[in-house]
């Protein structure tokens, strides 16, 4: 149980942190470490040729260097006297908190949602311009609240259930790597020019290691709010996005406000036909953002608890 205390202190008092803070944008953040150093090998390494093998050993030098960097923090804390066990916990709780994003997330879509309904549709595109890479400059205010939904409910998987998942699998090590390959795929992993070829490894790698937090979030979504209509849409919805994993979640969430996402939207000056997840093409109403915000926390919450039972499993 000692072992089992030194997982669930830290995730508990991280998740606490989360709750409390978010991510405060003028702090120190491992992501910002982790944004600069794939800025710097894209810079040298996404010219000339072999582009695809050049990203793809940036992608593994970078996770793996994460990887082993806080194995070995774990193992100098393993080795040390048990008195220190304090300061693992300490140390693992920030960490924790820093791969939590679940705060930030609904903050920002309510400040989308505040925006429009306060100041407007240009400072509703302007806000959600923030969390999209679709653009915002013609899009309407139903729109604006759709993209907001989506962008939610994806994220809900990036942002909060799969660090938690690959914490529950391989502590702070597997949580940190991940929140490497989500970075990665982030910067790089986009079909454009510039990153079809360099990026490809990291968004397949992203891809793969979503495969599993995908289906676990909109999973989930429908069992915290009891609905019968988000589990058939996951089954008949989520598997028409182009992203192997995004449309899970957009699914359920489409399903539990019997609404429809998707559609066709330009990116980076390109249009885009992405297809209709859902089929009741309704106004989003200005007040929802409260009920997917609560479905958030509700989420996040309930995989705390998951994790934490199973580290009481684990070592009971």
């Amino acid at each position: 149980m000692e072992q089992a205390a030194l997982l669930i202190v830290p995730l508990l008092a991280g998740y606490a942190l989360d709750l409390w803070l978010g991510d405060p944008e003028t702090w120190p953040h491992p992501v910002k470490v982790f944004g600069n150093l794939i800025a710097w090998g894209e810079k040298r390494l996404n010219k000339g040729s072999f582009k695809f093998i050049k990203g793809a050993i940036l992608t593994v030098i970078l996770v793996g260097a994460v990887l082993i960097f806080f194995y070995c923090i774990r193992a100098l804390f393993a080795a040390a006297d048990a008195a220190h066990s304090w300061l693992e916990i300490a140390c693992n709780t920030i960490l924790i908190w820093y791969g939590l994003a679940n705060k930030t997330l609904i903050q920002e879509g309510k400040a989308v949602f505040h925006q429009l309904n306060k100041n407007g549709l240009t400072a509703g595109r302007n806000q959600l311009s923030r969390i999209v890479g679709r653009e915002t400059k013609n899009l309407t205010e139903n729109q604006i609240r759709i993209a907001v939904l989506e962008t939610m409910s994806e994220n809900l998987s990036d942002g909060v259930v799969a660090p938690l998942f690959y914490y529950m699998l391989g502590g702070v090590p597997a949580m940190m790597a991940y929140k490497m390959i989500n970075t990665l795929d982030s910067m790089i992993g986009y079909s454009s020019t510039r990153y079809e070829q360099f990026g490809k490894f990291a968004a397949r790698l992203d891809d793969l290691a979503n495969l599993i937090p995908a289906r676990l979030t909109a999973l989930l979504m429908v069992l915290v709010t009891f609905s019968g209509r988000g589990m058939q849409h996951i089954f008949r919805f989520g598997n028409k996005h182009k992203s192997p994993n995004a449309g899970y979640p957009e699914a359920a969430l489409a399903g539990i406000l019997d609404c429809r996402f998707g559609g066709p939207n330009v990116y980076y000056g390109m249009l885009v036909q992405k297809p209709f997840i859902g089929e009741n093409e309704r106004e989003i109403e200005p007040h929802e953002i409260e009920y997917v915000s609560r479905i958030n926390h509700l989420v996040c919450l309930a995989m705390v608890l998951i994790c934490c039972l199973w580290f009481v499993l684990k070592y009971s």
